[in-house]
């Protein structure tokens, strides 16, 4: 039997453990500080596991939690590895050992994930590092000084129990500062300032202006404009990329005769354009709501590219964000002028958002996001779909994503209770690119019923609609479609949002007293 002096108590030796982890993971923060926030070793593998994470996986994060989905993540992740911490400090209860290889293990998992990370290059391994060899150390250093306490209490000399709460009370505040450290650092480079010294956009060509009877938001449906505050987010980005403008730069290269490279004030020179468009996640469900509109400011990707001098054969515009993230827009759409494709660098009446792509993102009309609307690009390359194969075509996605015309009840909700009588409902169509031509719906197993619409903006944004019915006592269904002005109806086949977006009939169901 182990003498008592030869064995921690096992909350003392679990605690070992977290604040080993503790520390290790401050100073990678503190070092990725003066490197770039994605080095630290927490962040690299939480990007990681998004990128290895199955298709299927990741679509069910973002229907389940929407954009708290890398909150979910990043939250799993502290829980594993502080129980995971916790049964190495416990198995280290007479030895070090087992601690040790588990930290090993972390560190080597960390200095991978910093490694093969597409934005960081080779000076980022310190980060993690760095992490490794401080969860090395504090884990021996107070293993030791515990097991020295324990031979104290069993009437051996060793340190007062004073000093070692202190020893593990210093662990913490040095951690805290380490990571407080890497915080102000990040922030050093931080874009916040950078993205409000812009200043106000001003385009040569601005967009109509939207008629008063562009939404019925008082029936209900959203305001035709998307406050940026309330835009949707879907990307893989753990943490906002903070690229200031003065920093920034785009690349043109490829099947191009002519290389270009252009910057921030080289694009905010150009003659400006504001277009009104309507973005859709292809991740967005029927009836959900990755959708979203607004007035974008920026300059024609077509202008762009032609400068550049585009070879015969090219087929693919192949984007990359700062972060390394990749998205395949067919050619032929960023180069049709009735299309409209931008480069973005303002968002309803300002420079975009941080967490819109700031300083410059892409915007193709009437392609899902993920082929159409890079964020944070820095580069275009004109190739071929067999040269390339960008970040979700990897994964099993469609190749090209034209929207599909679909539409959505947004009043009455879904199990709402409403009085009897004239019910009201109302809610959005999209066709982007195409245009809507018409809504119809139908309460319970009645007819098809026209909506009323809204006034059209333009064939690439959303369109609102309305319709009222007399309704008696007791449960209802109701249910719309899209009619888009090519004539397609909106199929009422129901299919997932893999490998091209979902289609359907939305249909809610409501009580009537």
């Amino acid at each position: 039997m182990d003498k008592p002096e030869e064995r921690l108590r096992w909350w003392v030796a679990a605690l070992l453990g977290i604040l080993a982890l503790d520390a290790a993971l401050a100073a990678g923060h503190l070092v990725a500080g003066f490197v770039s926030s994605n080095a630290s070793p927490y962040l690299a593998v939480g990007n990681g596991a998004i990128d290895l994470t199955p298709t299927g996986l990741k679509d069910f994060a973002v229907r389940a939690f929407g954009t708290h989905d890398k909150l979910v993540l990043l939250t799993g992740m502290a829980v594993v590895l502080i129980a995971v911490s916790a049964g190495a400090g416990i198995a280290s209860r007479r030895s070090p050992r087992p601690g040790l290889a588990v930290i090993t293990l972390f560190g080597l998992i960390g200095v991978v994930a910093v490694a093969a990370r597409p934005d960081l290059g080779v000076v980022a391994v310190v980060a993690p590092l760095a992490s490794l060899l401080t969860g090395i150390a504090v884990f021996a250093w107070l293993h030791r000084l515990a097991r020295r306490r324990a031979a104290a209490e069993a009437g051996v000399e060793g340190p007062s129990r004073r000093s070692v709460l202190l020893a593990g009370a210093g662990v913490v505040a040095g951690a805290g500062v380490a990571g407080v450290g890497g915080q102000l650092l990040a922030g050093a480079r931080d874009a916040a300032s950078s993205r409000a010294a812009v200043g106000r956009l001003i385009p040569a060509r601005t967009a109509p202006a939207i008629p008063a009877d562009a939404d019925f938001a008082k029936l209900g449906t959203p305001a035709f404009l998307t406050p940026n505050r309330d835009f949707y987010r879907v990307d893989t980005a753990l943490s906002v990329p903070q690229v200031r403008a003065e920093d920034w730069s785009l690349r043109v290269h490829g099947m191009v005769e002519r290389e270009r490279r252009y910057r921030y004030a080289d694009i905010r020179e150009r003659p400006l354009v504001e277009r009104t468009v309507t973005m859709t996640c292809v991740s967005n469900e029927v009836g959900g709501t990755y959708m979203s509109t607004a007035n974008f400011v920026g300059v024609d990707l077509a202008d762009l590219l032609r400068e550049a001098g585009i070879r015969p054969g090219a087929e693919q515009l192949y984007s990359s964000s700062v972060d390394g993230w990749t998205s395949g827009s067919p050619l032929a759409a960023a180069l049709d002028p009735g299309r409209g494709a931008m480069l973005a660098i303002g968002m309803n009446g300002e420079p975009l958002p941080l967490e819109h792509g700031f300083p410059a993102r892409l915007v193709v009309p009437g392609l899902y996001g993920y082929v159409s609307a890079t964020k944070w690009v820095v580069d275009l390359e004109v190739t071929t779909w067999r040269a390339r194969q960008a970040y979700w075509l990897k994964r099993g996605w469609a190749r090209e994503a034209p929207i599909k015309t679909q539409s959505r009840i947004d009043s009455p909700k879904g199990f709402d209770t409403v009085p009897a009588g004239v019910v009201r409902v109302a809610g959005i169509a999209w066709a982007q690119h195409t245009g809507v031509d018409r809504v119809e719906v139908k309460l319970d197993n009645g007819s098809w019923r026209p909506a009323t619409l809204s006034a059209e903006v333009n064939a690439d944004t959303w369109r609102m609609w309305w319709a009222e019915f007399t309704v008696g006592p007791g449960t209802h269904q109701v249910t719309c479609r899209a009619t888009d002005r090519t004539g397609q109806v909106q199929t009422d086949q129901r299919a997932g949002t893999v490998p091209d977006g979902a289609t359907g009939w939305h249909t809610i169901t409501f009580l009537a007293r």
